[in-house]
């Protein structure tokens, strides 16, 4: 039995965590991997367009959202475990 919130705080650290914690493992793997490589290519736009703004932000919205998704994700995997 899982705990939905200690699933969610796993992944608020390190994406994919929680769904691994769950019992999911290739799911956790792929979000870790799919987590590392939006926010590398990211963070290499970034350096690469100092002189615009709007590419940027977009990546970082992007990844906010994957990392946000990803929470989520955790917490609703742990509460379908929980059997009452």
């Amino acid at each position: 039995m899982a705990s939905p919130l200690f699933a969610a705080l796993l992944s608020f650290f390190v994406p994919g965590l929680g769904q691994f914690y769950c019992g999911r493992f290739l799911r956790g793997i792929f979000v870790f991997i799919a987590f590392g490589i939006t926010s590398t290519v990211a963070v290499s736009i970034a350096t690469l367009l100092v002189w615009t703004l709007i590419i940027p932000v977009i990546m970082g919205i992007f990844c906010l959202l994957i990392w946000l998704w990803n929470i989520l994700d955790a917490y609703s995997l742990a509460k379908r475990t929980v059997t009452y």
